[in-house]
């Protein structure tokens, strides 16, 4: 119980210090700011019509405010919450190197596994701030521009209003599980380089081109392996009863990539002669 509180403290401590960077604050307002103008954009100008070739999702937007969410969670997690989580996770032992304090971290009697447990939770952390911060964003502005009220689903099915709210919690649950898995991907990055800058582009890199491997037909059969193949994987969330298979196959995406890279972070880090 005393190292778990140990543990705990230091969690805290490292939390505080992320989300009181000026840097991170102004990623999750930015985060927060593009729900707001997407709901703008549809008040102004209306949802695309099916004939527009839109997505059904943006087209039910104007119609109930809720919806507003997922239409928000589906744009902003193909680039910019990546790129907010990949700076945190980039940045969380490559940036203690740069700047010579993580010898003075590895000094302290937590230990490697311990301290790379807690910058890997501190990323989880704003992983879930970020995501959150987005749907508590889109709801604010769905229910301020649009009419808010029982959900017709996309299966055609209508659902009270509060279990709609209940099915955005599980689709923020489920897409901090993808940037959890990206967050991996970073650390791994992290534990290589002494830059945090290199380890940051590295992850947002890899993301664009998975994301182009993703959409060349020819490469199908390999887009199943791939991490941004399943981040908008929610949708199954919008149908009744709810569609949870692709989303427990992303699960499983998600989970063998913490392990694979959660692994070679812990390998790096572990092994890793500090010199600043």
């Amino acid at each position: 119980m005393g190292a778990l509180r140990a543990w705990l403290r230091l969690l805290g401590s490292e939390v505080g210090l992320t989300l009181r960077r000026p840097r991170n604050i102004a990623m999750l307002a930015v985060l927060a700011l593009v729900p707001v103008l997407i709901g703008v954009a549809l008040r102004t100008f209306g949802g695309p019509d099916e004939t527009d070739g839109g997505p059904s999702v943006f087209g039910q937007v104007t119609g109930n405010g809720l919806f507003l969410t997922f239409a928000a969670l589906s744009i902003l997690v193909q680039l910019l919450l990546p790129v907010a989580v990949a700076v945190v996770a980039g940045d969380s032992v490559a940036g203690e190197a740069g700047l010579g304090t993580l010898r003075y971290l590895l000094a302290a009697p937590a230990g490697r596994t311990r301290l790379l447990g807690v910058k890997y939770a501190n990323a989880v952390v704003f992983c879930l701030a970020a995501v959150a911060a987005v749907a508590l964003s889109s709801l604010l502005a769905g229910v301020l521009l649009f009419p808010a009220g029982p959900i017709t689903l996309l299966s055609g099915g209508t659902i009270p209003l509060l279990d709609g709210v209940l099915r955005i919690g599980v689709v923020v649950l489920y897409v901090t599980a993808g940037m959890a898995a990206l967050a991996a991907v970073a650390l791994a990055f992290s534990t290589m380089t002494e830059a945090a800058v290199g380890a940051i582009a590295s992850t947002v890199g890899l993301v664009v081109v998975v994301q182009v491997l993703g959409v060349i037909p020819q490469l199908s059969v390999f887009q199943p392996y791939l991490l941004t193949h399943w981040w908008n994987g929610f949708d199954g969330v919008l149908r009744d009863p709810m569609a949870t298979g692709e989303m427990g196959q992303g699960l499983l995406v998600f989970a063998a990539y913490i392990a694979v890279f959660g692994s070679i972070a812990w390998a790096r880090f572990t092994g890793k002669d500090i010199t600043c």
